[in-house]
């Protein structure tokens, strides 16, 4: 079956590329977000295709469309990606942000996060389908808007209960450089906002007042000091994710930083502001603070903490905090393991089973009981001017795509390999 599947993906590659092309040459930058030219597009792409094709907007301007290709059993697998993209500057760019191909290169906003990803799963329904191949298990895609600012996306059609899965591949690219991974996990977050009052003074005279940002900055700095190096306390099952997502980002920041991003917590003043002339003594200063917490640790003791501390500091007071909890995926689980397989049978080359450093809609998904994995092949070019992917990146996603199906099917039923790591795995690349 995937040998079929593959050869289609091959021999129709000019065909992909083409695809990627007619979604990039579609703005949908967000803000505003606008998305109904491309489900329009996608839903006259799938028109010809034997398959379900339904549109769900809860904003008229910001439509999802979901797709269903029937397989031989009742399993369901869902593919998912964003289609609005991140804004961008027209005239900083070299190349043509609404898509332009140079040589093995194809540029323009999203073309990595996540246009080409998108293309790639058309393609992988288009081979099914013209090959008259059957998935062993029913496929379903949910192309979503708003990911990159608002809820009218996988929020809501997950508050509609609209998506019924056994597992899910989001086309988040997870590949930088040479360095190719499927990530399993994501970070718990808490993000903090704190005020500092003060007392106001004449700038020649700061003894005859009270520094409300110096108070609100050594308030952060004893969050520091008390949390920045504290080693978190991990469960078992994610010490091989956290050695895995260092030895993937060592060759990036070196193998000491990377241990402490995961094996600490970061601690990002993001927002700082206060005061209102040079030569006064500013009266109320606001810090807006982002700390990431590796999955398993128990997030909300270790805000209960950062509020006793908090409340230690002279002036501060906590404003307005929001949080979650990291969440993962068993690093051997038949979806990880089918993921990152099908990734290293394609590329021949090690696909790391790491964490991500943030948290987006795998969250959502794993929290929604659907358990959720990302990955894409592309470059590290996420959001930059000139962003671009390349047309092996392209093929092999739509690749992979294609395979995953029957692979995840035969883990899942204890059909496949009864070495789950067979492959780049324990070779020479790992």
């Amino acid at each position: 079956m995937t040998d079929e599947l593959e050869t289609y993906v091959a021999d129709h590659r000019a065909d992909l590329i083409d695809l990627a092309l007619e979604l990039l040459a579609i703005d949908t930058a967000n803000p505003p977000g606008d998305t109904r030219e491309i489900v329009s597009l996608l839903e006259e792409s799938l028109s010809q295709l034997p398959v379900d094709v339904e549109r769900f907007a809860v904003d008229p301007a910001k439509p999802n469309l979901l797709v269903t290709l029937p397989g031989a059993s009742d399993r369901t697998l869902l593919y998912n990606g964003h289609l609005d993209t991140v804004p961008f500057d027209r005239d900083a760019w070299l190349h043509d942000p609404l898509g332009e191909r140079v040589d093995n290169r194809v540029y323009g906003r999203g073309a990595t996060d996540m246009k080409g990803a998108i293309a790639a799963m058309l393609f992988a329904i288009r081979a099914f389908t013209e090959t008259d191949t059957e998935p062993p298990v029913d496929l379903a895609f949910a192309f979503v808007s708003d990911e990159e600012v608002g809820g009218a996306g996988l929020p809501a059609l997950l508050e509609a209960d609209r998506l019924d899965a056994d597992a899910c591949v989001i086309g988040e690219p997870t590949c930088e450089s040479d360095r190719h991974s499927v990530t399993v996990a994501d970070r718990g977050s808490i993000w903090l906002t704190l005020e500092a009052t003060g007392e106001s003074a004449h700038g020649s005279r700061p003894v005859l007042g009270e520094n409300a940002i110096d108070r609100l900055y050594d308030a952060v700095t004893t969050l520091r000091e008390r949390f920045g190096v504290r080693r978190l306390e991990l469960e078992p099952a994610l010490e091989p994710v956290v050695d895995e997502s260092i030895a993937f980002y060592e060759p990036m920041m070196g193998a000491e930083t990377a241990r402490e991003l995961f094996e600490t917590p970061t601690i990002n003043l993001g927002v700082l502001e206060g005061g209102d002339a040079i030569n006064s003594v500013p009266r109320a200063a606001r810090a807006e603070i982002d700390i990431r917490l590796t999955a398993s640790v128990r997030t909300s003791d270790i805000l209960s903490e950062i509020r006793e501390c908090v409340a230690d500091c002279e002036g501060i007071t906590v404003a307005d905090v929001s949080w979650s909890v990291g969440t993962a995926e068993p690093i051997d689980s038949p979806l990880v393991e089918a993921v990152a397989s099908s990734a290293e049978a394609t590329t021949s080359e090690r696909v790391y089973r790491r964490s991500a450093t943030g948290g987006g809609d795998a969250k959502k998904l794993r929290n929604a009981g659907v358990p959720t994995v990302e990955f894409a092949l592309g470059t590290d070019t996420v959001h930059a001017v000139d962003e671009y992917t390349t047309v092996n990146a392209l093929v092999g996603n739509a690749t992979v795509y294609a395979r995953l199906p029957e692979v995840w099917a035969s883990a899942v039923d204890g059909t496949g390999p009864s070495d789950p790591h067979a492959s780049a795995w324990d070779s020479g690349n790992a």
